[in-house]
């Protein structure tokens, strides 16, 4: 297992965002910052109570800051949970090359650190989620290489990765090859999330809450979002999930073994590259668990 998470390009510090505000936002730029997270793609730093701002920190994640800024504003409108939809936006300055947003504030906690209250009634809300989420998406939506893909071109990836945990999963192969012959998605394109996991979503009060980080936005195929079914619900949880997704019939039965091939694909990642994110590894290591169980469907 290795570290993944990719050095900074730039240096982002509090006295940086405080100079961007003072120049961009001057009515924002008395209030307390802080830095709240350091991810792969971005920086996000408290402005106050109730906004963040978003900085990219590496030029692959510049564009896909572009894409929510464009996008996220407008899908936000009749979704069921809340997205950080950017209420502002900041250009380069300071030495500073890109540029970042300000969003919503929302307290709470990751669903991969803390348990749903209840859920039943979190297979029902998140499945009703990406059901009004998986709307038409026009053509210039933004493409993804790393998601706007068919599972048929997943699977060699998903193999080699397999064989890195070792001898021993020959099962698990043969998983593989079955679920990547299912008939490819063939209706238009639909919005999708393509990071929906359970680190990017917010729990409050044992309810999902939030659903962030929009950067991998793209169309194509639902099932890359249905795979977070696996990491958040046991089997009868997941059926409840399938049955929302689909808009009260179940999610048919090609986009769903497509989506739990997405799900060992991600778990697989999660496994091997997290050496420096403990949640992400105990992230992979069950959603491995639950896609190759026997009740896995």
């Amino acid at each position: 297992m290795v570290s993944s998470t990719p050095p900074a390009e730039v240096d982002i510090t509090v006295d940086l965002v405080h100079a961007l505000l003072a120049e961009q936002h001057p009515d924002l730029a008395d209030r307390r910052l802080k830095v709240v997270a350091n991810g792969w793609d971005n920086v996000i730093v408290r402005i106050g109570e109730d906004l963040v701002a978003r900085l990219p920190r590496r030029q692959l994640a510049a564009d896909l800051i572009l894409h929510e800024q464009r996008w996220l504003p407008e899908l936000a409108r009749g979704l069921p949970i809340l997205v950080p939809a950017p209420v502002r936006q900041g250009r380069p300055g300071h030495g500073y090359p890109w540029f970042w947003s300000i969003c919503p504030w929302f307290e709470g906690e990751v669903a991969a650190d803390v348990p749903l209250a209840d859920p039943v009634r979190e297979a029902d809300r998140l499945g009703a989620f990406v059901h009004a989420f998986h709307r038409p998406a026009p053509p210039d939506a933004p493409s993804n290489p790393f998601r706007d893909i068919p599972v048929a071109r997943l699977a060699p990836r998903t193999r080699g990765n397999l064989e890195q945990l070792g001898p021993g999963h020959e099962s698990v192969a043969a998983l593989i090859d079955r679920l990547a012959a299912v008939p490819a998605w063939d209706s238009p394109p639909v919005w999708v999330h393509g990071d929906l996991h359970a680190a990017n979503l917010l729990v409050a009060d044992g309810r999902i809450c939030a659903v962030l980080d929009f950067g991998d936005l793209t169309a194509g195929d639902p099932a890359v979002d249905l795979a977070v079914a696996w990491m958040l619900f046991d089997a009868d949880d997941r059926r409840r999930f399938r049955i929302a997704a689909g808009g009260g019939a179940p999610v048919d039965d090609a986009t769903w073994d497509r989506a739990r091939l997405w799900g060992l694909h991600l778990g697989l990642i999660f496994l091997l590259h997290s050496e420096d994110s403990e949640q992400f590894s105990r992230l992979g290591a069950r959603l491995f668990r639950a896609v190759t169980s026997e009740d896995a469907g």
